[in-house]
């Protein structure tokens, strides 16, 4: 039978298509500066100036938690909101305002101020990790499922890059905070998170202006679709315990990208606990950033010729491997080498398993979908931390703790072999249901 016209239709289309990315090249400048980089040193060291050590670590724990816990939450209930009003794009801008004007107003909080540097911190996470819920949740109106391994590949790819760039320049401005007419530092940091409010807004506009969601079924945001919202919330959860397919990739990516979390949380505390220097570290991260960029694009393309499976699975094992490695590693130069190991596989991992993700749920529940699937993410690295702290005082031995690791990867891989996408395909297209 000959396709239709529509069926005829290109599989993406360019300009959508760069223009969602972007987002990622534009936000990933929040992970990277301030979530990864310059927040933690600048409020321990300026915000939280004269306080114990402990004191403050406890402070920026406390504010990373909270924020997670508040996305943990309210992620799958703004997400059932979100398809019932087809308001994906309307959530996204308004998360993304969040978080930016956040970031920005970091560069007035004045030295000592703690407490409102923790408030500002904590709504800009919520602002960020909101914003992905959306902006993940809007890939299925800019893709079909022939380039969507590609497509999701292509933002982390972006991210990788637009984040790793503007974190460079960032460096650059404190080590030289003289050709900038600074005063040293410290204010360079303070005109950092100005740069990074700005890069975000600057590359949030063209995913608000050339990516159009479908409208259909859309009903006007009222406060009663709240109420809708926790309903559709049940019926969702309901809905996942039946996909057995969709359960069981959520259990294992839970317990692999908890793996991979834990990795990148803990690798600068590794890196430190075995005496390396604070800004051999910096490096390490810019270096995983950049060979993120081609790395992310590349597995986009083993998904396409091979499927997301695969891709992940080459990314689980080089995982491993990672991890052995990091048990005998006794040289600078080593750390490096896996900063950029895990840059070649990090990036591939999370888009090929948001892309596998995409194509087993129903495309007009995509929100919900995945705000179940950003909520898995927020609990990554609960498990990791917790099983290589038991095992590392267990056996006396951090480097031991470290090998736990794999426990992680092996029973995630086993989770997703026991996955059959196009079956899951199916049974996702069934759940579309047509809107009254």
């Amino acid at each position: 039978m000959l396709p239709s016209a529509k069926n005829n239709m290109p599989d993406y289309d360019k300009k959508k298509v760069v223009s969602w990315a972007l987002y990622d090249w534009g936000n990933s400048a929040f992970a990277t500066t301030v979530m990864a980089g310059f927040f933690p040193i600048f409020f321990k060291q300026y915000w939280s100036a004269g306080s114990p050590a402990v004191e403050s670590t406890f402070r920026l724990g406390a504010a990373n938690s909270t924020a997670s816990l508040i996305i943990v939450v309210a992620a799958p209930i703004l997400g059932a909101i979100a398809d019932k009003g087809s308001a994906k794009k309307r959530f996204l801008l308004f998360f993304a305002f969040m978080g930016i004007l956040m970031t920005g107003a970091l560069f007035f909080v004045s030295e000592g101020s703690w407490v409102m540097a923790s408030l500002m911190y904590v709504f800009g996470i919520i602002g960020f990790l909101g914003g992905n819920v959306f902006y993940d949740s809007l890939l299925v109106s800019v893709v079909g499922p022939k380039k969507v391994d590609f497509v999701s590949a292509l933002g982390f790819a972006l991210g990788y890059l637009g984040g790793g760039l503007l974190f460079a320049f960032n460096v650059f401005m404190t080590k030289r905070p003289e050709v900038f007419g600074l005063s040293g530092p410290a204010e360079a940091i303070r005109y950092s998170f100005i740069s990074v409010a700005l890069w975000w807004a600057l590359f949030t506009i063209p995913v608000m202006i050339f990516v159009k969601e479908d409208q259909e079924g859309r009903e006007p945001l009222k406060l009663k679709m709240i109420a809708k919202g926790f309903s559709q919330l049940r019926h969702t959860f309901d809905e996942i315990r039946k996909l057995k397919l969709v359960f069981t990739f959520l259990l294992g990516y839970w317990l692999y990208i908890d793996g991979v979390d834990t990795i990148v949380r803990m690798a600068v505390d590794y890196g430190l606990a075995i005496g390396f220097k604070a800004e051999g570290l910096v490096l390490a991260l810019l270096i995983t950033q950049l060979v993120g960029f081609p790395s992310a694009i590349a597995f986009g393309k083993i998904g396409e010729k091979f499927g997301p499976k695969i891709g992940i699975f080459i990314g689980i094992g080089v995982y491993i491997l990672i991890t052995i490695w990091a048990y005998f590693i006794s040289r600078e130069i080593e750390f490096y080498m896996l900063a950029a190991g895990i840059g070649l596989v990090q990036g591939g991992v999370q888009s090929l398993s948001r892309s596998l993700y995409t194509r087993i749920i129903p495309k007009n529940k995509s929100a919900e979908f995945f705000g179940f699937y950003n909520m898995l993410g927020k609990f990554a690295a609960v498990i990791g931390p917790i099983l290589m702290g038991w095992v590392g005082v267990a056996s006396g031995n951090s480097r031991v703790g470290i090998l736990s690791l794999i426990v992680l990867f092996a029973a995630g891989a086993a989770l997703l072999s026991r996955v059959d996408v196009d079956e899951g395909m199916r049974m996702a297209k069934e759940l579309e249901l047509p809107h009254s």
